[in-house]
């Protein structure tokens, strides 16, 4: 997160919002959102979704700052960044403004900022997403997020300097790794070195800097920084605490640590953990239990449909052997991004397991 400057067309609040401003706040919502439909749509890592996000808000912020003419005097910082001073008026102001402590980590100051969050994000993001679950996942960002703005409203009261950036929840994933799986090895940029680094030493060192960094400006061996170090301790800090009560339930078990290998390794792990559910079943929820044959099949199904090949093999055999739970119609097995799915050929709505 960075503290940022005032310019142009001020509207700091919603009464101050113009007709055309609406249309470029559609926009960028609508940037923000469809990577997320796309990634459910096909599932497809959330992680990246979120890098995609971040990059197409911030091409429509580019957009606004380098065009000039009234069509693009929108300038999203002022209604759309953390500034602390708008929670020291009134309760109601602070209700009124509270979309902020989300929407501020979606705007960079720079493509420099923006593509530096991003890298941390695809980095530590996507085998964090692995091991924890997409749900789980955009549950930490956001404990990022939150950490980050939380702490620097209250370190920064009364300041009407607007901060932005994603740095805070950048932080949160590497301290919900750190206090999950912090012997996992993941490939980061680091003492100028890219290669695979145990998550707790990616952690000690970036935390390690921001403190110093602080005590610099602090101590007064350093000029003043435009970087919001305390938004990037709260964010870590927030995440690492309330990461492991998230993590109960998880693809990955606490601590059980692992090399996360680029390539085939990890996009194998990647369609592994994208496996749906064996613990229920159609037949079991519509009240028409399989028996015999198809009863052992399914049987084998959950014990041994682990790996993405013999869920496969025992999904197609699972096919033979029964019917439609809604229509009594034959089923057939879908294969997408090598996760298999059974399918009704009369609806594709009447079932779709797991």
């Amino acid at each position: 997160m960075v503290v940022a400057t005032y310019g142009g067309d001020v509207d700091v609040t919603w009464e101050q919002i113009e007709p055309l401003d609406f249309f470029w706040i559609v926009l960028m919502v609508a940037a923000a959102i469809w990577p997320f439909i796309s990634a459910a749509l096909n599932k497809t890592s959330v992680a990246l979704a979120m890098v995609l996000s971040l990059l197409l808000v911030h091409f429509i912020k580019y957009a606004l700052a380098i065009f000039n003419s009234p069509l693009f005097s929108f300038e999203p910082i002022h209604l759309f960044s953390m500034i602390p001073a708008i929670y020291d008026v009134s309760a109601s102001e602070s209700v009124a403004n509270s979309h902020r402590f989300v929407t501020a980590a979606w705007l960079h100051a720079d493509f420099i900022h923006v593509l530096g969050n991003v890298l941390v994000i695809a980095l530590a993001g996507v085998p964090l997403e692995q091991r924890l679950g997409p749900k789980r996942w955009i549950a930490v960002y956001f404990l990022g997020i939150f950490g980050g703005n939380i702490a620097w409203v209250a370190t920064h009261p009364g300041s009407i300097t607007p901060a932005i950036g994603a740095s805070g929840a950048a932080f949160g994933l590497l301290g919900a790794y750190m206090a999950c799986w912090p012997d996992d090895k993941i490939e980061f940029p680091l003492l100028f070195l890219i290669r695979a680094w145990p998550v707790w030493s990616i952690a000690f060192v970036r935390l390690g800097l921001e403190i110093f960094q602080m005590y610099s400006i602090q101590s007064g061996t350093a000029g003043e920084s435009n970087i919001a170090h305390m938004a990037h301790i709260g964010g870590f800090f927030l995440a690492y605490v309330l990461a492991r009560p998230i993590a109960r339930g998880a693809p990955s078990s606490l601590f059980d640590s692992s090399e996360v290998l680029p390539g085939e390794y990890s996009s194998r792990s990647m369609k592994t953990s994208q496996m749906g559910s064996l613990d229920s079943d159609p037949w079991s929820e519509s009240g028409k239990e399989l028996s015999g044959n198809s009863a052992r099949i399914l049987a084998k199904l959950r014990e041994e449909g682990d790996e993405l090949e013999t869920r496969r093999a025992w999904l197609e055999e699972l096919a033979e052997n029964v019917i439609c739970p809604v229509c009594e119609g034959e089923v057939f097995v879908l294969v997408e991004n090598e996760n298999s799915r059974l399918k009704c050929f009369s609806s594709t709505k009447h079932i779709d397991w797991p």
